[in-house]
Order: C-alpha cells, then structure tokens, then sequence
C-alpha cells in the first residue's frame, strides 16, 4: 500500500486562482502554500469564505478528491472537478480568483503502486464515471510520469453531466456516454468488459471510481476474472478524520471501515458490494 501523505494539523485558507468551465462540471484551482503536495486518490474537506447562509447551510465541509497537483510557485497548485447540487457545492462551484478556499489535507488511504496491487503486471486500466473521473487524472499523470503503461476509459450519464477530459492530458482516452453524445454509446463498463478479454486486461491491474453502481459491476467483473482492482469510493463525510463514523462501510468477512481513513481507496476484493447504502448525489 502506497504511503499516505499527511495532512498538516487544522484547516488553512488557500487563494483561488482560477475556475474554468468544463462541460457540466467546474474546474477549481487554489495555491496551497502551507500543505504538501498529496498522493492519488488523497481527498480534502473542503469549505469557502462565508461558509453557511442566512439558513445556516451550508453546515459541515465537503469532501471532494484532488484532481490536480503540481508544484507552484509559492506551494502546490490544487485542483478539484466539482458539480453544483447543493448548497455547499454550489457555493464552492461560484468560486472565483481571489476568492477564499478553506481546506483540511491531504486526507485518507490513496491509490496503490501497480507494483504492490499486482506484481508484473504490464499496464494499467483505470475506470471512471461522471465526477469520479477527478483522482483517476491525477493517478494517470503519477503512471505516466513512472513510465507505467496504462488505458484510460471514462464514462458520462449525459451531456449535462460531463466534463474534466482535459484533466487527462493524453490521447489514449476512451469514451462511453448512456445518451450517445460522446464515444461508445453505452455504459463504461462496457469499455471494461471488451477490455478485460484482451490479454493487457487479464494481466493487468484496474483503478476505478465512480458511482456506486458502476463501481460495483467494476468489483465483479474483476473478482470473476481474478484481475486485482481498487475502487475510490464516495459515502457521507462530515469530519475526514475518522471520529463521527459517518463514512462507515461494510467489508467482507464482516465488520466496517471508515472510508475517511480506511479508504476512500480499498481494495475489490475487500469488499462484499460496491453498493454502499447513502453514497453517490
């Protein structure tokens, strides 16, 4: 298991410095002079100036993956794929340069080195669905730039709700869209299924995050054909550190772990079911 990056202690308000459009989705950007630059598939609790309305909401951060980290001058340059569907997400969606980000991280278990998750395997395919796709961007340039080969295959429900492609600075992108306005129409998984028989599949490693259900068919594809995977998963988080237990998921053999310092990342086959009850919009 790849070594976590810790947080620094406490909360720090970082500078926006930009926000760009990207199809249904939002792309933000803050310096983060005081944090260390985090692993893949490390999260952050998320928060901005004027947190909480005339109603009080929004009330407790939102956990959101990193999708972009590289050094900067003056810290790391973070960015984060976000989608506004509720109060706190659209408040962190109408941020604007100059405007103040607050954030607790790098938190939680990132993504293992192809090493540790399968032993010789060739490459890599990473998996991902809607707003998943945001720590698979940051994993995909760690594997490019170890010279690790891998396969990129992202799925989108619709046109609404797509966007974070050029978070993937790459051409060997495949596409999977349910209402056919970009690449297979279809789902992901589908992508995966054709991939799984050729003999890069059968020998390789899959990284995936996405909604509960596409994870989930993910986790048995793999199981059935003994391909190791890990899986980024989404539930509830209203601390990050492990304390409300708000994140509790069950795993196989019985028992539960948080995904707030457990995960987000765990292993396929740990898991019973990628259908974790309160996860996903």
């Amino acid at each position: 298991m790849s070594e976590r990056v810790a947080a620094p202690f406490g909360r720090r308000r970082c500078e926006v410095i930009a926000n760009e459009a990207s199809g249904g989705y939002e792309i933000v950007s803050a310096l983060d002079s005081e944090g260390p630059e985090p692993a893949a598939g490390q999260f952050y609790m998320l928060a901005a100036d004027n947190w909480g309305g005339p109603d009080g909401r929004p009330y407790l951060p939102r956990a959101f993956s990193v999708a972009a980290a590289e050094p900067a001058d003056g810290g790391v340059r973070l960015g984060f794929l976000l989608e506004a569907v509720g109060p706190g997400t659209e408040r962190l969606a109408a941020l604007r340069p100059g405007d103040g980000l607050h954030l607790t991280g790098p938190l939680g278990r990132p993504f293992s080195d192809p090493a540790e998750l399968a032993p010789g395997a060739p490459g890599a395919i990473l998996v991902g669905g809607g707003i998943g796709i945001a720590p698979l961007a940051i994993l995909r340039r760690r594997l490019a730039s170890a010279g690790f080969p891998q396969r990129v295959l992202l799925g989108f429900r619709d046109r609404e709700h797509a966007g974070g492609l050029e978070l993937f600075d790459c051409s060997e992108v495949r596409t999977a869209s349910e209402d056919g306005h970009r690449g297979h129409q279809g789902y992901v998984t589908d992508l995966l299924g054709v991939m799984l028989e050729g003999d890069v599949g059968a020998a390789g490693c899959v990284y995936a995050c996405g909604p509960p259900a596409m994870l989930e068919v993910v986790r048995a594809m793999c199981a059935e054909r003994q391909v190791p995977a890990e899986l980024a998963m989404e539930t509830p988080m209203a601390c990050g550190f492990g304390s409300c237990f708000g994140c509790a998921v069950p795993v196989a053999g019985g028992g539960y772990i948080r995904l707030c310092v457990d995960g987000p990342v765990v292993r396929a086959d740990e898991l019973e079911t990628a259908l974790v009850a309160g996860s996903g919009h």
